[in-house]
Parts: structure tokens; C-alpha cells; sequence
């Protein structure tokens, strides 16, 4: 057990064991009647605190204590509360967060461009999207908001934003304690500590969490358990309330994972057009090579390259919020860090083909906001804001080649003599800088006690700067002109600038009317924009062997934004039911392109004419007694290409002379037509033990129809659909302390997460399969 195991398990124990008496769980709202009511929630969405039900936007928030009981300990799990959120994730680097089927490119991450879903913590925005794959924090809620945000939010967001806000720190001391452990090892220890360090003047808020859990599949090569989640975290705070006007807050977070990880297991061979002896099966007969299952759900791969994927991410902020007569001033600074250190074994066999695939990186990033808000009770009321972002990327990656590597890239014939790539590789080199700085404001303007109109403007300047540098060096040292060609055709040298910088005015309207004290009707229109970018995994070269520069530059996307909302509440405040109907037209949208070139391991990025995506959502909640709570969230998301007539080839197309398609009229890649969330939990008043509380049973259950697991849509690359069921019981005292059983996946459902394919065009298709069944206990002390 590693030595900061011990510390949190035992921090976490001590805890527990000197847990004074608190107060109990917090109840629901009541009527004026005395009968229990769905509690009001409020949000920041619109940088100011607000009933949920009063916002005209499509938000759904979740609670951290939904999240504590379900399970939900990052967005991967998050996506499973909301239906129309899509996470993906083959390692931290390579990640996106969808919201509506749009956000991020399908497939490898490219650091050139930005995110369209942005993740705020705390008011700060996080721009790597490898934050997404840590651990949560002391969340006090989550809020998704989903369609543009520009207007509101320092750094634009196209699709959305999850906007993050941790537990403050508390004069009053408090403090908590969760362990949780179940199979496959599983192991979780969180703890949070708060109060007064100098009267009312000045208080705290520490929190840690450990999260273990052993390796999902077998690798045969070493017999070690991969994939596993090896997650450290913690979180500072100090809140300085300097005068009765002016609250300032220093927070500073660290977060490690160090996890062996991240493999992908033989899922099905599909063809090509290659020759027949350069695909997989007959590579694979030639090698002598078996996968060690080519069934995916035993969970068996051989990888002979190292795994891992450690990183380490954390920063500091200041939040400044000074309230006057007139609004309240904000001001929020800080400096973020990620540091990624990976090696995959992006081959997917047991075979020397590619020994080495790595792409470290260090980010440091820098961001300054300030706003200011008036108070929201005025016929006019605004929030105006400044942001300024800088962003600083290094990597420096390296392929290498092994023994296997001449037969399975160039063939039998071609790749006759295996000395020919053994050794080969090609080390990177690449900087890259990124600025930006905008106004961005929002006016409310109340024309009547029922009726609104919010206008929004944002006026956003972006530049990036990139030195792509690569070399190639190694493999057969040869002076014939046919096979350094040959060589070349895997691994050459390349080396390019590319740089971009644009203005860009982009706006909303949104129009709210309160039919009813209990209906909310709104429309909105936004004309929003995703900023330009570069390519910074190497581009396409010109029949010369020179780089094809037009390629470099990745053009902005300009989107279309038209949505109609209704927000309800009935059965005098125990019902509650919100609809959204959306379509988002994007011009340029920014796809990701396979290049042809055989030893390609990463595409590049390129722009499709026109996306469009549609669709209708619903959120709903009951408590139709005081001891039941029953909630449905449905997404029907319609997302395609209208227009992508040069679109890389599917599987069953790549490998021979066809070098683009058209996919005009085909899905997007990553979305479910249909997708649902849902749950119930019914809780009676007990003893146990002879302790007073309650007891409760819960469900929560999601499904999702088929969707495509490649950019451009292949018959061969289709995820079934699947739903899983989580099932959770157990007793909260009256006191300070609950104890819960929970089992997720309950039915051991096999699922898919995504499928990739192997590089070659040899016709693998590789998958990350689901967790089995898990079962586990929790207990919690607070005092």
C-alpha cells in the first residue's frame, strides 16, 4: 500500500472515531401547508445567485450530496446523471466533454484548438480537458448548462459549461469523513476539516481524497492488472473577510494520478482495402500471433510496451468580491499547471510493431477576470466582464519502431527485411502560446414584472503560435533511394509554424415570460463563435515531400443558436418538469481527419462545411409522498453533417485509393439518438442500533441508443445500445453518521465506452469496455 494511502485512510478513521454530535441531514423545503416540497436550488449560471426554476437557460444542477450518495466521484460518472452529456476518454490527454453530441473533435486530442464544453471551478476556468478525469473536491453542486455561453463566462464556450462550486469555508467548525471500499479492490477515503482561524476574520477549508481501484483487464505480457485508477487530491482554502463590504478568498488544489493504464482490448476484424496479405489476419498468422481473447468481455490483452498515464494538476487562485451600493465587484486570479507523463502501446498487440508512443507535455496557464454584477432587483440590471488568457504548451513526444514493425506498415513484400524500420523514430519538439483577451456583458431588462429581455455581447481577440519540430532517425542505415522512401512513409522529419489570430463580435437575445407564478416560458437566439487553432500533431506533406502549410490553420467555427425552454413546477411544488427544444447550426466545424500516411498514429485536424444538431430535452421530479423521490431526465439529440464532402474514409474504405468521402447526412460521431437518466429513493423513519433515522433504498438507472465510434461512420464501428442500473440502501442517523451498501451495474451488463482501430488500415477495431459489476460499502461522519 502506498505511503499516502495509509495517511488518508488513517486521517479519514480519526476522524470518524472523534466525530462530535452535528446536525442532521439536511431536510426539504416545506409548504406554507407543512408538506414537504422539492427544495429550490440556487445557481450562479448568470454570475449571480438565482433560483434555478427563475433562469431562462437549459441547467440542470446536481446537488453534492446526489453526487456523494450515487457514486458520482468525476464526469465520467457525471454523464450517467445527464443524458445529454457525452465523456470520452482513451487517457486524460485524449479526452472531450460533449454536451448535445458537439464540444470537442471525435477521437485524439490535438492541443491547437479550444474545448466548445468549459469546466469552471470555483469561477476558474480549467482549459485542459484532463481535469475532467479527476477526482471531484468538496463539490457543494454542479451546474451543466447547456448551448453557448459567451456573454456570461470569461473564456467563450460553445456548447456549454459545467460550472463547479466547491464547499466555502466555514467560521462555524464542521468537518467529514467517507470511507468506502468494494471489489475490485476498491478503495476511497475523503475527508474535509473548516472553521475559524482568527475570530470572524478569517476562516479555512481543508479537504483530501484518495481514490484506488485495481486494473479492469488482464495483460497477459506482464500478468499485471491495467487500467486501473490510482487518484490523490487535495484542496486548500482561506476566506478573508476584510471588511463587511469586501470578502477575499486563497485557494490552492493538488491532484496526482498515477494510474497503469490505458489499454485497449481486441474487439473485431473488419476489411479493408488493402491487400489481403496486409491485413490484420494475415499479418497476425505471419507474425504467429494470437490475441490472448478475441472476445472482449474476458478482458485479456497483450501489451508489450510500457503503460501509464501520470499527471499532475493543480494552481492557485485569488477571488476578490467587493459589494457596493451599486453591484458587486469580482475579480478572480489565477495560475494553473498540468504535467503529463504517459506511455501507451498504441500498436494494440503483443507484437514489437510500435515499442514507444509517448507525447509528454507541460502546461502552464494564467487568467485574470473581473466583473461586475448589479444586485438583480432593478428595471435594468447587467453584469459587463474583462478576461484575459494566457496558455503555454511543451511536448515533446516520441514513436519508435521495433522488429515487426517492416511486415506490419509496408507489407510482406515491401517490409521483407524487418531490419528495415527496427529502431526507427521520430522525436517531437513543439511550443506553443496562446492569448486571449475579451469584454463580454449581459443586460436584463425587466419591461415588465413578468416579462424580460436579455441582450448579450462579447467582443473576444485570440492569437496562437506554434513550432512544430520533428525528427526522424534510426532504422536501417541505407543509401537507396526506394527504401528510405519506404521509411519515410512511416516516420520522416517535419518541421513547420503555423500561426493564427482573429477578432471576432458574437452576441444573444433571450426573451423570458412568467405565464404563471408557476411557468417560466423563454426563447433565445445566439450568434457565438469557437476560436481558430492550429495543428499540433503534424500535418499532411505535398507530393514533394514538403509540409502542406495550408493545412496548419484550422478556421473558426461560427454557430447558429435557436432554442425554446419552459420551466414548471405542479402538485403545489412536489412536481417538477423543465423542457428545452434546441437546434445549433456550425459552419467550419472543427472535425478531426485520419491522414493516410501508414505509421500515422494521431489525425489532424481539418473543418467541415456545416454541422447541425437538434433536439428535445425533458427534466422531471416528483415527490409524490414526503418518504419518495422519483426524477426522469431525457435527451433526444438529431447531430449531423450537413455538409463534409471530403471527410476521411471509414475502416472498410481505408487502405487503397480512396482518399476522402462524402458524409453529408450522416451522424455525428459519439451521440445517442435517445439517452435517459433516472432514479427513485424511498426513505422511512427507523431505529438501528438504537439510533434514530431514517433508512432508504435507492435506484438510479441510464440508457443510451447506438451510437458511432468513428468520425466518419463505418458499418464496423457501431456501440450497441445499453442501460445499467445502480442499486444503493442503507441508514442515516438523526446524529452524524450514515452507512450505505451499494451495487452499480447491477445486472453485469456488458457495454462498450468506445471502439478505436489500429493504425495500418489492417482492419483491428479495439475497445475500452465498461466496469463490471461493483459492490461496495460507504460510511460518513460529519461533526
Amino acid at each position: 500500500m502506498k505511503p499516502y494511502w495509509i495517511a488518508a485512510t488513517a486521517t479519514a478513521a480519526v476522524v470518524a472515531l472523534t466525530a462530535l454530535p452535528g446536525p442532521a441531514r439536511a431536510e426539504e423545503a416545506a409548504s406554507a401547508s407543512g408538506t414537504r416540497v422539492i427544495e429550490e436550488i440556487t445557481v450562479t449560471a448568470r454570475r449571480r445567485a438565482e433560483v434555478a426554476q427563475d433562469v431562462p437557460l437549459a441547467i440542470s444542477t446536481i446537488g453534492g450530496q446526489q453526487l456523494e450518495d450515487t457514486g458520482t466521484f468525476n464526469v465520467y460518472r457525471l454523464q450517467t446523471l445527464q443524458p445529454s452529456l457525452q465523456f470520452f476518454s482513451s487517457n486524460p490527454r485524449n479526452t472531450a466533454v460533449n454536451l448535445r453530441g458537439i464540444g470537442a473533435p471525435f477521437g485524439l486530442t490535438n492541443d491547437g484548438i479550444e474545448q466548445g464544453v468549459g469546466i469552471y471551478v470555483d469561477q476558474v476556468y480549467y482549459s485542459r480537458i484532463a481535469a475532467s478525469t479527476f477526482d471531484f473536491l468538496d463539490v457543494d453542486q454542479i451546474e451543466v448548462l447547456r448551448g453557448p455561453q459567451g456573454t456570461l463566462y470569461g473564456k467563450n464556450t460553445t456548447s456549454g459549461a459545467l460550472n463547479i462550486t466547491t464547499r466555502a469555508p466555514s467560521f462555524v467548525p464542521e468537518g467529514s469523513a467517507e470511507v468506502s471500499s468494494g471489489s475490485l479492490g476498491f478503495v476511497q477515503a475523503r475527508g474535509a476539516l473548516s472553521g475559524p482561524l482568527l475570530d470572524d476574520r478569517v476562516a479555512y477549508r481543508l479537504v483530501t481524497s484518495a481514490t484506488r481501484r485495481d486494473g479492469l483487464y488482464e495483460n497477459v505480457t506482464t500478468t499485471a492488472a491495467v487500467n486501473e485508477i490510482d487518484n490523490l487530491g487535495i484542496r486548500g482554502q482561506l476566506l478573508f473577510v476584510a471588511s463587511e463590504r469586501l470578502d477575499i478568498t486563497l485557494a490552492g488544489d493538488f491532484n496526482r494520478q498515477d494510474p497503469e493504464c490505458c489499454a485497449l482490448l481486441h474487439y473485431d476484424v473488419a476489411p479493408t482495402l488493402r491487400p489481403a496479405n496486409r491485413q490484420y489476419e494475415s499479418l497476425a498468422a505471419a507474425s504467429g500471433y494470437q490475441p490472448p481473447s478475441r472476445d472482449p468481455y474476458d478482458r485479456k490483452l497483450a501489451a508489450d510496451s510500457e503503460l501509464n498515464a501520470n499527471q499532475k494538476f493543480g494552481g492557485a487562485s485569488l477571488r476578490a468580491e467587493w459589494n457596493l451600493d451599486a453591484g458587486t465587484v469580482t475579480s478572480v486570479t489565477a495560475w494553473r499547471y498540468w504535467d503529463w507523463g504517459p506511455s501507451n502501446d498504441r500498436d494494440f498487440t503483443g507484437l514489437p510493431i510500435t515499442t514507444v508512443s509517448a507525447n509528454p507535455s507541460k502546461q502552464r496557464q494564467w487568467t485574470q477576470e473581473v466583473r461586475f454584477a448589479t444586485p438583480g432587483d432593478r428595471r435594468v440590471d447587467y453584469v459587463a466582464g474583462l478576461f484575459a488568457f494566457r496558455q503555454t504548451i511543451e511536448s515533446t513526444g516520441i514513436q519508435a519502431q521495433g522488429s515487426a514493425a517492416s511486415l506490419w506498415l509496408l507489407g510482406p513484400v515491401n517490409g521483407a527485411n524487418p531490419a528495415l524500420l527496427d529502431g526507427l523514430r521520430q522525436e517531437t519538439a513543439i511550443d506553443f502560446e496562446n492569448d486571449s483577451v475579451a469584454l463580454f456583458g449581459q443586460a436584463t431588462w425587466n419591461v415588465t414584472e413578468r416579462f424580460r429581455v436579455q441582450p448579450g455581447l462579447r467582443v473576444n481577440y485570440d492569437t496562437k503560435n506554434a513550432d512544430y519540430a520533428a525528427v526522424a532517425s534510426g532504422g536501417l542505415d541505407t543509401a537507396d533511394p526506394v527504401l528510405i522512401a519506404r521509411k519515410n512513409s512511416v516516420l520522416q522529419s517535419q518541421a513547420y509554424v503555423a500561426d493564427f489570430d482573429d477578432w471576432n463580435v458574437s452576441g444573444d437575445l433571450n426573451l423570458s415570460w412568467r405565464a404563471s407564478d408557476d411557468i417560466l416560458l423563454y426563447g433565445l437566439y445566439a450568434r457565438s463563435f469557437k476560436s481558430g487553432g492550429v495543428n499540433l500533431s503534424g500535418i499532411p506533406n505535398r507530393a514533394d515531400g514538403t509540409p502542406a502549410l495550408e493545412t496548419a490553420q484550422v478556421d473558426p467555427e461560427a454557430i447558429d443558436h435557436y432554442e425554446i425552454g419552459a420551466k414548471t413546477e405542479w402538485l403545489d411544488g412536489r412536481a417538477r418538469l423543465n423542457l428545452a427544444l434546441f437546434r445549433t447550426e456550425i459552419q467550419d466545424y472543427q472535425a478531426t481527419v485520419v491522414s493516410g500516411a501508414i505509421g500515422v498514429l494521431r489525425g489532424y485536424l481539418a473543418n467541415a462545411e456545416e454541422v447541425r444538431t437538434q433536439g428535445v430535452e425533458a427534466d422531471f421530479r416528483i415527490q409524490p409522498t414526503d418518504s419518495l423521490h422519483v426524477y426522469v431526465n431525457a435527451a433526444y439529440t438529431d447531430a449531423v453533417y450537413e455538409s463534409f464532402d471530403n471527410a476521411p474514409p471509414p475502416l472498410e474504405l481505408s487502405g487503397g485509393a480512396v482518399q476522402f468521402v462524402d458524409i453529408s447526412g450522416k451522424r455525428l460521431p459519439g451521440v445517442s439518438k435517445w439517452a435517459f437518466s433516472y432514479g427513485a429513493e424511498y426513505a422511512r423513519p427507523i431505529s438501528a442500533g438504537g439510533a434514530r433515522g431514517e433508512g432508504f433504498l435507492a435506484v438510479d438507472g441510464n440508457y443510451r441508443t447506438e451510437w458511432s465510434s468513428n468520425p466518419s461512420p463505418s458499418e464496423y464501428m457501431w456501440v450497441d445500445g445499453y442501460g445499467l442500473i445502480n442499486v444503493r440502501g442503507g441508514f442515516r442517523s438523526d446524529g452524524n453518521w450514515s452507512v450505505g451498501l451499494w451495487i452499480r451495474n447491477a445486472f453485469d451488463k456488458d457495454y462498450v465506452d468506445f471502439l478505436a482501430v489500429q493504425p495500418g488500415s489492417t482492419g483491428l477495431i479495439v475497445a475500452q469496455v465498461g466496469e463490471p459489476r461493483t459492490y461496495g460499502l460507504s460510511v460518513n461522519v460529519s461533526f
